[in-house]
């Protein structure tokens, strides 16, 4: 069950649990009495032939498929963990990451590790939403239809959950009544709501699905190498 056909292959989730989020979640009341739910799968490093496989390997990045299914959390809708990307070994800049929406409906708080900026953006099918170095992110389906959606990162490093479940979640929880503050991000900035960043300069279109572009060597160093891309990403969410 939730197994993922993805070319000639069947591939296995790893699940995201209920109980893996009771720190990061606005309802804490209804999710102390609610079973352990299964709220979204995973399935990383995904290829559709050995080749496909190789040149991601060779080139340092990582194709995955996010599947969330409608759900509320009590009052809350239900979302990813969240988290940040460390740094490239040597820089002071952070690894991005490109999500691609499938199916359904996205809705991605972004957000910066002080809260100096946080921004939401709703993603329809066939929208590309980079996060850009220097922002967290967590992904949220308040729609009532699942969400699949795909991603490339560099497959070099491990994300970093600790910040967000530290402060019981992100700068804002969406709920039923709309964005709510985290009472624990007292120094947040105002939430602000932008339209899906151009992605062209960044080698992307929304006509085109990411994963050949993957196929096409050097098309994706940014996600790698983000240090020598910097000036792509200056302003990239005003």
């Amino acid at each position: 069950m939730n197994e993922l056909e993805f070319g000639s292959k069947t591939k296995e989730p790893d699940v995201r649990m209920l109980r893996d989020m009771d720190e990061v979640l606005f309802d804490k009341k209804w999710a102390m009495s609610a079973d352990n739910l299964e709220l979204y799968y995973m399935y990383r490093d995904l290829f559709l032939s050995r080749r496909d496989g190789e040149l991601f390997v060779e080139q340092g990045i990582r194709y995955d498929i996010t599947i969330i299914p409608p759900l509320m959390l009590g009052s809350e809708y239900v979302k990813t963990a969240g988290h940040y990307h460390p740094l490239v070994p040597g820089e002071a800049i952070t690894y991005p990451e490109v999500y691609e929406v499938l199916e359904g409906e996205a809705t991605y708080l972004l957000q910066k590790e002080d809260l100096s900026d946080v921004v939401v953006v709703r993603a329809m099918g066939g929208d590309k939403v980079v996060v850009p170095p220097g922002y967290g992110h967590i992904t949220i389906n308040e729609s009532n239809r699942r969400l699949k959606m795909a991603n490339f990162v560099a497959r070099g490093f491990s994300s970093i959950y600790e910040p967000i479940k530290e402060r019981g979640g992100g700068a804002y929880f969406l709920t039923e009544d709309g964005f709510v503050e985290n009472p624990r991000c007292e120094e947040a900035a105002p939430l602000r709501e932008i339209e899906v960043p151009k992605v062209k300069p960044l080698g992307l279109s929304r006509s085109r699905e990411i994963y050949p572009i993957g196929r096409e060597r050097g098309k994706l160093d940014w996600l790698v190498r983000p240090q020598d891309f910097a000036d792509l990403f200056e302003g990239f969410l005003d």
